[in-house]
């Protein structure tokens, strides 16, 4: 049984039992009319109910949007003089602010996540090995090796908090410029307040250009228009009277309107479509499993080294304790790629701020990475792709009369509106160009303007020129055509027909001009009948950059497709015009799936074949971005309003564009703070910079990982060569002042969707690292082995020939040629050809000078006792460069060997692999086991064994935003909500 009933209506009179004349067919215009439902009442005792959530917001006992206005006063215990400021306190207790609660993540505890990966572990207890356990043999602890490696976690850790603190700081900003307010009347006086703090129950008012700030029903509209664009997706504002519901976050666009707020916060309909916000809570992003897997390429590395050390060194060499322990720490900081996280972190920063430069602001700056790769571009219509705002097609104008299409655009405009204008007013004012042209020449006497009941607008006005008195009405077809006494014969109703049907047939709403004369000096009195003149068509024209936008993304290899909650004819239209293609369907195909005997065989193939969606809800947007992310594609969503927020929060990149609602806002990664969408193209060439760089950095990583690993494992096993660790801390943390440079240095984008192939980049690595393994094994060789050196060049070291392998000069010298060639890699790795042929940044090349410099000084003049090196003649350090210059040189031709056999074949079983795919409509993928998904979560920064531990000590308090901060839907607050609405089934959305 319904909870519900009807209020019985009027009537429509019975037609008459005999009628002489048979009855005329009943034309229907499909224009601007919506059907209307009628209130219900409550079929529940209003006594039994208690003001609480639970109760108010459960539709299986009262629908507040639905019931009488009366009840709605008697439910929320409130009458039309507002609140008492005690009631409003008590109100606000328990049903909470007008807003999300917004977690702040404590700046210590984003410092220490920093330190929190695998990568970071090892070297963590790399440090503990050398507090710890180096103890032993009369030796004090590893005091230098343990500072130095604490000093260089704390340095990688300080660079990356600072830059995400600076790309955070800059939404921030972005945020604090939105301060919402709301007018309310309390204990009968009119006062204005945040928006945050307004209840159920309360009374507000809004006019013209005022955003709605709680959900409410109306007690008093004047001439109300509301644009609900960003909930429904639809271009035209609706009209608003007495008693109907306005959505929170919709935009008053003509009159003046009274209502009374019927919910707050997460429980509006913002607050639903955010349910589905934080719906898929996957902390681990894409960038995260790929940091997961060239970690893990790393750690196994080092970690086979290491036991092969631990068997050989012990077992076999039968080592001391301790001396042991210094070879196993040499792999363990040389091995692993430290700055990795930070590096990735500091160019995606970096990255980020580029693109502020063409008003990108990035909220999860992973998604820099992800946008490299994207390959189909979701985007919503209204107020995306086109302008939301109205105007009239000058090209399918229809004139009926004896005036051209450009005098029914003036006379329409004469029966305009030039002030406090609705969007229908104003988009016929500015079709004539010049906005004053619509009263010139006139003298305005009587002005009837659109209202819900008459649905067309009226001028009475005398023409100066003759001073004849004229009218003007324009407004419903189907309402001006009965007015039209003058010419509405059988022919000019058919015509009329035909023409609004196929206006409709291409999207386009139809709004019909009507003309008389009248007769005396009597602007009251009746005309000689009106007469049909013409037939405006008016439409949501697309952004002037909009078709360019969506060429270049189609020569970037980025596939476009509209989504809209827009009618399927409309959404057609608008493809055409585009030149996006107008092969869409509606939204029930995606419940319905694919029509019997249609050329699809299954939904999947019929969203990838598919122009785009219309008639679409939040739900189904959601549903095409899931499905073609199980599709293997990399996805992004762009939109503005609250009906995109739960798409843009699924998308791999959800972009809100200029003018956005807080809700799309806060649930896309970045938000676009100019209009148009040709920053979308920016964003995707400047990704994809940054995604080179990073792939550059990456190979060059796992290069270094294996020619520091290998090579000093081989010399251990060979001539039980002892490096000291506290040098290849030096080494790294030269390194690392290099490589952060690789954030901005200059590379070429490229013309299609990156992605990462690990198989590619490990193979680079492994032929770079075992080929300059062999350049140091080959030097050492010559100088323990052989007098070539001395002979050729009248050096010498300290101690005379045969060297020993653990000669302090002999370290020196390994130490300066690994410093050297190890950072010179960098330039093979970011090149595509010749190193030569790529010019590097200039911050790039001073670096490594700078660290050259500082190696070849410390070459020269490094006598530390406790480090067991001394330093070497000049005749040495040029050795060691010409060296060096001879083995580089070769690299280039390393990696166009690479390409030619092994890459190539890597590359032709992918496509083999993607072909295999096309056929099939399956991505080959393997099911991922937990174990993985775990491992891939620690690259995160933000993980949840750093909050857990944070609420242990305390630190785990909520920091509320300001009050003013109306930032409704930010990605932790959709899951807060998401979480809160299903602990509580009763509060969603029936």
């Amino acid at each position: 049984m319904s909870n519900v009933e009807k209020e019985p209506g009027p009537q429509p009179p019975s037609p008459a039992p005999d009628s002489a004349e048979p009855e005329k067919r009943k034309r229907e215009y499909k224009d601007f009319g919506h059907e209307e439902e009628g209130p219900t009442r409550a079929l529940v005792d209003m006594d039994t109910i208690e003001l609480k959530a639970e109760d108010l917001y459960d539709k299986e006992k009262v629908d507040l949007e639905t019931i009488v206005i009366d009840d709605v006063f008697k439910l929320l215990q409130c009458d039309e003089n507002g609140l008492s400021e005690e009631e409003a306190a008590r109100r606000l207790e328990l049903f909470g602010p007008n807003k999300l609660e917004v977690d702040e993540q404590n700046p210590f505890l984003q410092f220490l996540s920093f330190m929190w990966n695998p990568l970071s572990w090892v070297m963590e207890a790399a440090a503990l090995v050398a507090i710890v356990l180096s103890n032993g043999q009369g030796q004090p602890p590893d005091w230098p090796d343990f500072v130095g490696i604490v000093l260089l976690l704390f340095i990688n850790s300080a660079i990356g908090f600072y830059e995400e603190r600076n790309a955070g700081n800059a939404v921030k900003a972005l945020m604090d410029s939105l301060a919402p307010k709301a007018k309310v009347k309390r204990a009968g006086n009119w006062s204005e307040i945040e928006s945050a703090t307004l209840v159920p129950g309360d009374m507000i008012s809004f006019k013209i250009g005022d955003i709605v700030p709680a959900d409410c029903r109306l007690t008093e509209a004047i001439n109300v228009s509301i644009d609900q664009a960003a909930l429904t997706g639809e271009s035209l504002p609706q009209s608003k009277k007495n008693g109907d519901q306005c959505f929170s976050g919709s935009t008053c666009k003509q009159g003046e309107a009274e209502g009374v707020v019927i919910s707050t916060g997460s429980n509006t309909f913002f607050g639903r479509a955010a349910s589905l916000v934080g719906q898929d809570d996957d902390t681990t992003g894409h960038l995260q499993k790929i940091l997961a897997q060239i970690g893990s390429f790393c750690l196994i590395t080092i970690g086979i080294f290491v036991l092969a050390e631990i068997f050989t060194l012990y077992a076999g060499f039968r080592y001391s304790y301790r001396r042991g322990l210094d070879n196993i720490l040499v792999l363990l900081i040389g091995g692993i790629p430290i700055a990795m996280p930070t590096v990735l972190s500091v160019t995606l920063a970096v990255g980020a701020q580029q693109l502020a430069k063409y008003k990108a602001i990035v909220t999860r700056i992973t998604a820099i990475e992800e946008l490299a790769g994207v390959t189909i571009l979701c985007s919503d219509k209204t107020g995306t792709l086109t302008t939301n705002k109205l105007t009239i097609d000058r090209n399918t104008i229809q004139t009926y009369g004896p005036f051209s299409a450009e005098d029914v655009i003036l006379l329409a405009a004469y029966a305009s509106r030039t002030e406090n204008q609705d969007a229908i007013d104003a988009s016929v004012v500015q079709a004539i160009g010049d906005p004053s042209r619509a009263r010139a020449g006139i003298k305005l006497l009587d002005f009837k303007p659109f209202n819900p009941v008459d649905k067309r607008t009226e001028i009475t006005y005398r023409e100066e020129a003759t001073g004849k008195l004229k009218r003007v009405t324009k407004g419903m077809t189907g309402i001006i055509i009965e007015l039209c006494s003058r010419n509405k014969t059988e022919e000019i109703e058919n015509r009329l027909e035909k023409d609004v049907e196929e206006y409709a047939a291409r999207g386009l709403r139809a709004l019909a001009v009507a003309y008389e004369e009248v007769d005396g000096d009597d602007f009251e009195a009746e005309g000689n009948g009106f007469e049909l003149i013409g037939l405006l068509a008016i439409y949501d024209p697309p952004r002037d950059d909009t078709k360019q936008t969506i060429d270049d993304a189609l020569a970037l290899g980025v596939k476009v497709k509209m989504v809209t909650g827009d009618q399927l004819a409309i959404a057609k239209e608008t493809g055409r015009r585009l030149g996006l293609g107008d092969h869409m369907y509606p939204a029930k195909v995606l419940k319905d799936g694919p029509a019997p005997g249609s050329k699809h065989g299954s939904l999947d193939e019929m969203i990838m074949d598919a122009d785009g969606f219309a008639g679409v809800f939040p739900e189904h947007k959601y549903e095409i971005v899931k499905r073609l992310q199980g599709l293997g594609h990399l996805c992004a969503m762009t939109g503005d309003g609250a009906n995109d927020a739960p798409a843009l929060s699924r998308a791999n990149v959800g972009i809100a564009v200029e003018g956005a609602t807080d809700a799309a806002r806060g649930a896309a990664d970045i938000v676009l703070t100019e209009p148009g969408l040709s920053t979308i193209v920016h964003a995707i060439r400047q990704s994809r910079v940054i995604f080179q760089r990073m792939r550059n950095y990456s190979i060059y990583a796992c290069a270094v990982t294996i020619r520091i690993v290998v090579c000093f494992a081989i010399l251990a096993f060979t001539y039980k060569f002892d490096f000291p660790p506290f040098m290849i801390l030096i080494i790294a943390l030269l390194n690392d002042g290099t490589i952060m440079t690789l954030s901005v240095d200059r590379v070429l984008p490229s013309m299609t969707p990156d992605s990462w192939d690990l198989a590619e980049i490990f193979s680079y690595a492994v032929a770079y690292g075992i080929y300059l393994t062999a350049s140091t094994v080959a030097l050492v060789c010559i100088i323990k082995e052989t007098t070539f050196f001395q002979d050729t060049f009248g050096v010498r070291l300290d101690t005379d020939f045969p060297i020993a392998s653990n000669d302090p000069q002999l370290h020196m010298v390994i130490y300066l040629q690994v410093a050297i060639i190890s950072q010179a890699l960098i330039f093979v790795t970011r090149s595509h050809s010749f190193f030569f042929m790529e010019r590097p940044s200039t911050a790039l090349m001073v670096a490594f000078c700078i660290a050259q410099l500082i190696s070849s000084i410390i070459a020269a003049y490094g006598d530390w006792g406790f480090t067991k090196i001394r330093a070497i003649s000049g005749g040495w350090i040029g050795i060691v460069w010409v060296w060096n210059i001879v083995w580089f040189i070769p690299l280039d031709w390393i990696k166009f060997a690479m390409k030619a056999t092994v890459i190539k074949r890597l590359r032709q079983r992918h496509e083999a692999k993607v072909a295999q795919e096309a056929q099939t409509g399956v991505p080959m993928t393997r099911t991922q086991s937990r174990a993985a998904s775990i491992h891939e979560s620690l690259y995160s920064n933000r993980v949840s064994f750093i909050k857990r531990a944070a609420r242990k000590v305390g630190f785990g308090q909520k920091i509320s935003m300001k009050p003013e901060e109306l930032q409704r839907f930010s990605s932790i607050q959709a899951q807060r909500v998401g979480a809160t609405l299903a602990r509580n089934p009763s509060r969603t959305a029936a």
